[in-house]
């Protein structure tokens, strides 16, 4: 099992505005690698059915994300974070100017080149990650999906352009729309993490009926129990509602997967039915992440990343896209 990485305070000491340390392409590679294999995720971008000969490119692009979003999310301070992602944004210049510094966008210029990415989606990550430090509260469900537009339909358009999926609408809507499930689902999972930990709700006002609704919620998440049952009740039910409304998105994604490759097509298949999988399970928990975060064991992992393989195999003997 790989090792974590080191927290981002350190890494930021090592990599960060001030370092003059340059690594070779075969070093930020390495460094890439590590850091997309070191990190627990509910669908691991590393997963055994990425293509060896794609497997750099994934690093690059996920180490790029995981930095942006450490930058946002660990920094301690919403003044710091802007800071350090203002400076992460001068480094994506120079990646896409032909003079990266930073080990990951060392990385990441080589992929840029192979695959001739443009800049958008990495800026607009980047942006989402700005506006979590300015935005820690959503008034209704349109603000929310917008800010999943920024925050996760780019990383799905970049897997598949790394794949060589056409850059169409008709594969882009419907990978936007599992990128937003996914996000949201993530949202729903991390109910009290959220607020507890960032001080960030990502559950839209206009769903919520309870009176108190934060303060309540991080007594309980605080406490790791919550014997306020009426609110408790309540809380369950709006979970309940965000996940019904987020279940349309992977509907309305399934379009994607007979359209892909058959490199593509089980790794988006993958990330889809893992979202659904984490809907389930949190609808097992009884809807309550106030209180636990709900995560998918090895097991379960396995037995995803198994039907997508052999979901893929048999769309192939179909005569699926190849």
């Amino acid at each position: 099992m790989s090792s974590s990485p080191p927290p981002i305070h350190e890494q930021v000491r090592v990599w960060g505005p001030e370092s003059t340390q340059r690594l070779s392409l075969e070093e930020s590679l390495a460094y890439c690698h590590a850091l997309a294999t070191g990190h627990y995720e509910n669908f691991s971008v590393m997963s055994a059915l990425v293509p060896r000969a794609l497997r750099d490119d994934f690093a690059a692009v996920y180490a790029f994300c995981r930095w942006a979003d450490d930058l946002g999310d660990e920094m301690g301070s919403p003044d710091e974070s802007l800071r350090l992602l203002a400076w992460w944004r001068e480094e994506l210049e120079a990646c896409f100017s032909g003079v990266p510094m930073h080990p990951v966008m060392m990385a990441l210029a080589d992929t840029v080149t192979r695959h001739d990415l443009p800049r958008e989606p990495f800026e607009d990550l980047i942006d989402a990650f700005e506006q979590d430090q300015r935005v820690t509260r959503y008034e209704t469900w349109d603000q929310l999906i917008d800010y999943c537009r920024r925050s996760a339909n780019p990383v799905g358009r970049l897997v598949l352009m790394l794949f060589g999926e056409p850059r169409e609408d008709e594969f882009l809507l419907p990978s936007d729309a599992i990128c937003t499930g996914l996000q949201l689902v993530n949202h729903w999972q991390d109910v009290g993490r959220d607020l507890l930990d960032r001080d960030r709700c990502y559950i839209p006002r206009e769903m919520i009926n309870v009176d108190d609704f934060d303060a309540r919620l991080l007594e309980c998440a605080g406490l790791g129990f919550c014997s306020d049952h009426a609110f408790l009740e309540a809380s369950r039910g709006i979970v309940a509602s965000c996940i019904r409304r987020t279940e349309p998105f992977f509907i309305e994604g399934a379009s994607l997967i007979p359209l892909l490759g058959d490199e593509a097509r089980p790794v988006v298949r993958l990330f889809r039915d893992g979202g659904l999988h984490v809907m389930n399970l949190i609808g097992h928990w009884n809807y309550e992440t106030i209180l636990h975060r709900p995560r998918l064991s090895a097991v379960t992992k396995f037995g995803l990343i198994s039907r997508a393989w052999l979901g893929a195999r048999m769309a192939r003997r179909k005569g699926g896209r190849g």
